[in-house]
């Protein structure tokens, strides 16, 4: 062969590598040119992320450092030294981690700051670097509640993957639905686009992190391509995506026995591959039923976007309750900024009713018309994600195509996202 053209072959079987997921298996490929780029991103940008001076980590400070930083306040109590002397242990967080500090009461500080800890969560602190046998802490000296716009993102921990890439992968694959799916679909984005993209998927397990509601709704979408698309039959589709995962979960036994030391509890996939059958044996069900890829697509999108309101987390805004309920009288002024906790109020819906919620309030809210049919389609497939009551399911099990579709995808991107190394 030619030199020249085996390298580009290289190039190009690299450049494809670079595009897949799920173990390589999946290829991530869609239509969008430079100029449809700068388009999305014009009217979707992607979250700011912090800049170097909010990039505050103490690992890399020294002893002895005098540091002034803004940071997000978890915990305080207020303790005594062997000598009977006050003073306040408080934990801060941001982006990078989590930090141990204190404050000696000299001068009366445990009076005059408990009230402002009580108060408020985002603080800017002065202090003093220690070390003490390798573990750092601050001491603070002095401390004042932050004042302006605080970027959630310098405070949370967030996806380290691009989140430009992410957004433009989404809006290209928005852009290939059929009316009125589309329709609905960038209506939900127009109205919600920047806590869209903030959001965390969870509070623990899978993507709990800001941008991770946007991540994980995009891996769905590849699952559901690749089975939908790039694979002539969607049920030799889940039969592939199922014997990637029993290699996988080979890998990681075989893995886990070479250290000698086992916890099968660390195991991703343990107990999935009976699951997923199961799955694909309820599916088999419908075999008479063509699969609607608009129908699929759709409901990705709208699976988990009642996580808007199910969890609360600093730079949370709460325009969506508003948008559901117009007539309700609410006031969150007095809400103070947290990690990612579950909403006082979202906790006692969920994030499932919340999603049919949000799909039949765009529709009602933009006049968009739409079958009775479809309509009960993704709301079927939004109720009966979580595949099994006892995870959360509001309908025993799926009862078309599309919602099996739905279920397994949604259950094979909560899992693999714990095996990815760059999340």
């Amino acid at each position: 062969m030619n030199p020249l053209f085996e390298a580009e072959r290289r190039e190009e079987e690299d450049m494809l590598q670079d595009k897949t997921y799920f173990y390589n298996n999946i290829p991530i490929q869609y239509d969008c040119s430079d100029e449809k780029r700068k388009e999305i991103l014009a009217a979707f940008p992607a979250p700011e992320l912090p800049n170097s001076e909010e990039s505050f980590t103490l690992e890399n400070e020294v002893q002895g450092n005098n540091v002034k930083v803004t940071l997000l306040l978890n915990e305080y109590s207020v303790e005594m030294t062997k000598t009977n002397k006050q003073f306040l242990k408080m934990r801060f967080s941001n982006h990078n981690g989590a930090y141990n500090t204190k404050m000696w009461d000299n001068q009366g500080e445990v009076e005059t700051y408990v009230p402002l800890l009580e108060e408020h969560s985002v603080f800017t602190i002065e202090g003093r670097v220690e070390d003490y046998r390798g573990f750092k802490s601050i001491t603070v000296h002095r401390m004042a509640p932050a004042k302006g716009d605080i970027n959630p993102f310098s405070l949370l921990a967030y996806t380290h993957q691009d989140m430009e890439e992410l957004t433009v992968e989404l809006f290209s694959y928005l852009d290939e639905l059929n009316a009125p799916f589309k329709d609905i679909a960038m209506a939900a984005m127009k109205r919600f686009w920047t806590q869209f993209s903030l959001r965390p998927a969870a509070k623990g397990f899978h993507h709990n992190y800001l941008g991770g509601l946007l991540k994980h709704t995009v891996g769905l979408m590849r699952f559901a391509r690749f089975i939908m698309k790039t694979e002539e039959n969607h049920y030799q589709a889940v039969m592939k995506l199922i014997s990637i995962v029993e290699k996988a979960h080979k890998n990681e036994l075989w893995a886990q026995m070479q250290t000698g030391k086992a916890n099968t509890q660390q195991l991703v996939w343990k107990e999935t591959i009976d699951h997923l059958y199961q799955m694909l044996y309820g599916m088999m069900n419908y075999q008479e039923n063509e699969p609607n890829y608009d129908i699929i697509m759709t409901s990705i999108l709208y699976h988990d976007i009642g996580k808007m309101l199910e969890y609360d987390h600093a730079g949370k805004q709460y325009d969506e309750f508003s948008f559901l309920f117009p007539t309700a009288e609410a006031d969150f002024s007095s809400r103070k900024a947290t990690g990612i906790i579950m909403d006082q109020l979202g906790v006692m819906i969920g994030h499932i009713p919340y999603g049919v919620l949000f799909f039949t309030k765009i529709i009602e809210a933009e006049g968009i018309a739409i079958t009775m049919e479809d309509l009960h389609a993704v709301c079927h497939c939004i109720l009966s994600h979580h595949g099994l009551p006892e995870w959360g399911s509001c309908i025993r099990s799926p009862q078309t195509v599309e919602g099996y579709i739905v279920h397994i995808v949604d259950y094979l991107d909560s899992r693999y996202e714990n095996t990815e190394q760059i999340k």
